[in-house]
């Protein structure tokens, strides 16, 4: 017999997608500004009114976007 999966369970898998808000807490911003300035340079998935960040997708942003603290 399958038994039903829990809560508990569920947490145990890592996260593929954040909604925007969870997104922006992720990245240690503002929801505002996330949704000004970052939101409109990545690829999201849209299921119905539910859109969906690829936790990949702001991987890659910060790779692209990140520089060197000093410069020498």
């Amino acid at each position: 017999m399958t038994r039903m999966a829990t809560p508990h369970d569920l947490e145990s898998f890592p996260r593929l997608a954040l909604r925007p808000e969870q997104a922006a807490e992720s990245l240690g911003v503002s929801r505002s500004f996330f949704f000004a300035s970052i939101l409109p340079e990545l690829r999201v998935v849209r299921c119905g009114r539910v859109r969906l960040v690829p936790v990949a997708e702001l991987k890659h942003w910060l790779e692209d976007n990140s520089t060197r603290a000093f410069q020498l």
